[in-house]
């Protein structure tokens, strides 16, 4: 995994994973942010993403976009704190299905306040890799 910025946590193969799934970070995310594997589901892929926020890696967010929707560029607040992600409901998202969606609310820690980021993403399944589309709605 390519080195973060300072300033954002770098987890270790035994850490918990930033995602909260429950399982180390490599054996959860972190082969995906590594690019050893794609996520097989659109939650996995979310969670995916939620980690690379977290630990602030640009180059898999934007990697895992999907091109009709990247932006040029992204930046990332390195004094922004992830701390907590809820997967609320998800529709298809499957190993077969086409498409995905996935609600969920992210909880982050900024200036001494507290945050929260509620959003409903939009996923597709093209050859055999799942992408981020956009926030539905």
């Amino acid at each position: 995994m390519p080195t973060p910025p300072i300033g954002f946590p770098d987890p270790l193969p035994d850490d918990r994973c930033p995602c909260l799934s429950g399982s180390p970070f490599g054996e959860c995310c972190g082969p995906f942010l590594a690019g050893a594997a794609d996520a097989p589901t659109a939650v996995q892929l979310m969670r995916s993403r939620y980690t690379a926020y977290v630990v602030g890696d640009r180059s898999y967010l934007l990697a895992t976009w999907h091109p009709s929707t990247r932006p040029a560029r992204l930046e990332l607040d390195p004094t922004m704190r992830w701390y907590r992600l809820d997967i609320v409901r998800r529709e298809r998202g499957g190993p077969l299905d086409r498409d995905g969606m996935v609600e969920f609310r992210a909880f982050a820690r900024h200036d001494g306040g507290r945050g929260e980021q509620h959003e409903t993403s939009r996923f597709l399944r093209e050859g055999g890799r799942w992408w981020y589309v956009d926030a539905a709605g």
